[in-house]
Parts: C-alpha cells; sequence; structure tokens
C-alpha cells in the first residue's frame, strides 16, 4: 500500500514540475466581447497599445473623473512600488492580452456618488463591446499559463499526512498559491461603492485586448449615481465617454 502510495505522491510531484496545463477555467471559454462570433478569434491577443492621447479628464455635476492608459511600463513601475503595495509589490499581475485603465474620480459634490465599474464599457470601431474584467478572470488566466503544477496542487493542498498512506506534509510539496498576485489585483482594482462628499478614490479596470485592427476605441465610465431621495432612489446617473484614438503602429 505505502509502495503504490509513494509511486503515485512521486509521479504527481514529477508532473508538476513539467510542461503547461493546457487547462482552461469555464471563465476563459466565454466569448472575449459581444460582437460577431467571427470576430472573437481576433480578440484577447498581445497588442502594443498607444493613443493620442493617454490621458483624459471630464467633469459632470461637480464630479471629476480622470482615465488615463496603463500601459505595461506604467503598471510596472506602479506594481513595484513598495510605498503603495508592501511586501506584496511585484511583478505586474496584468498580461499583454489585457488593456488596462487607471481610473480617478474625485466628488466634489455635496452629495454621495455611488460608482460600479462592471458596469464600464470599452466599444470599438469594429461593432465590438467589451466588458471589465474581474480578479476571477484575470486569475483563472494567469493559471492558465501555469505548469501542470496547478493541476495537481489542488489534490496536495486538501490531502492530509496519511492521505496516501505516508506521513508526508504533501500540501507542501507543490509551488504555493499566487497569493502576491491575487493580492496585488484586489488592491490595485477600482471597486463598487459610495463616494461620499470629498472623496478622491482611484484604481485599476481591466478589459480583453481587442483586435489590432481597431481605429478607435471608446470607454464609457457610466451609471455613476447621484442625488439620492428620501428613499435612497437616484434621480440621476452620470456617463463619461472618452474617445481614444489608436496611434497607428
Amino acid at each position: 500500500m505505502r509502495t503504490w502510495a509513494g509511486v503515485l505522491l512521486a509521479s504527481v510531484v514529477v508532473v508538476s514540475g513539467c510542461g503547461s496545463s493546457g487547462r482552461k477555467s469555464s471563465l476563459l471559454l466565454e466569448r472575449p466581447a459581444r460582437g460577431q462570433m467571427a470576430a472573437m478569434p481576433a480578440i484577447g491577443h498581445r497588442v502594443d497599445w498607444k493613443f493620442e492621447s493617454e490621458g483624459q479628464t471630464q467633469t459632470q455635476n461637480q464630479v471629476d473623473v480622470q482615465v488615463t492608459h496603463a500601459g505595461p511600463a506604467y503598471l510596472g513601475d506602479l506594481f513595484r512600488n513598495k510605498a503603495i503595495f508592501g511586501a506584496y509589490a511585484g511583478p505586474n499581475p496584468y498580461y499583454p492580452e489585457h488593456l488596462v485603465f487607471y481610473v480617478r474620480i474625485v466628488n466634489h459634490s455635496q452629495k454621495r456618488v455611488a460608482i460600479d465599474p462592471t458596469q464600464f464599457v470599452l466599444i470599438d470601431d469594429l461593432g465590438n463591446q467589451y466588458h471589465t474584467l474581474g480578479q476571477d478572470y484575470i486569475t483563472a488566466f494567469a493559471e492558465s499559463r501555469q505548469p501542470v503544477g496547478v493541476m495537481a496542487r489542488g489534490l496536495l493542498e486538501d490531502a492530509r499526512p496519511g492521505y496516501f498512506g505516508v506521513s508526508v506534509p504533501v500540501g507542501r510539496l507543490v509551488a504555493q498559491k499566487p497569493i502576491g498576485r491575487f493580492a496585488l489585483l484586489l488592491q490595485a482594482a477600482l471597486k463598487p461603492g459610495l463616494l461620499y462628499p470629498g472623496t478622491t478614490y482611484d484604481g485599476l479596470i481591466a478589459f480583453w485586448s481587442p483586435a489590432a485592427a481597431a481605429k478607435s476605441l471608446r470607454l464609457l465610465v457610466t451609471d455613476l449615481k447621484t442625488d439620492f431621495d428620501a428613499n435612497d432612489f437616484p434621480k440621476t446617473s452620470l456617463e463619461f465617454p472618452f474617445e481614444l484614438t489608436v496611434v497607428s503602429q
């Protein structure tokens, strides 16, 4: 019994250090955008995006919204900043297949403002519409790029000493979960919530990278609710459209 357990354990450990998992989360099987099916294969690939205006600011109802394209150099400098991320500072957790923006919202009004980044939309001139990617999508994509060890890790981490008939701390025989990457995504992301008067809030939003053939993009920072009545029903909804013209590569 112990002999077979040892062989099985050794096999899992050996496999965990080799090759690519080849597995994809069901999240990654969804369409990367709302558009025609024939357009989907060109979306979500590495593109070196550059725009005529890398940063823009708009103001409505005493609410300022600043949008800045967060390219690889920008993100690299940001995530290595220990003054911001402390012990979690490290490599950029996003991939070249993602298009990332830094968003800063300042509430100069005397009213509460509710924001929900899951409602923000990116539209390209090819007829495709993109919605923001949550941490689960980014993490699933990262794990799809990891070695086979990611596949074996779940089994080993769930195992207790004696699980394979041997008293071995098998949960420690493989690489640790990418806690640093996940922590950076959580700490940097723009999250839904209420902004009270005088509040300044910033963070990152990400989309699948549009097809390289796109010549212009439109980012809609939309559905910002304000002017709440006595029943907490918002009477005003703000939308900030940002036009992004692509610089020819």
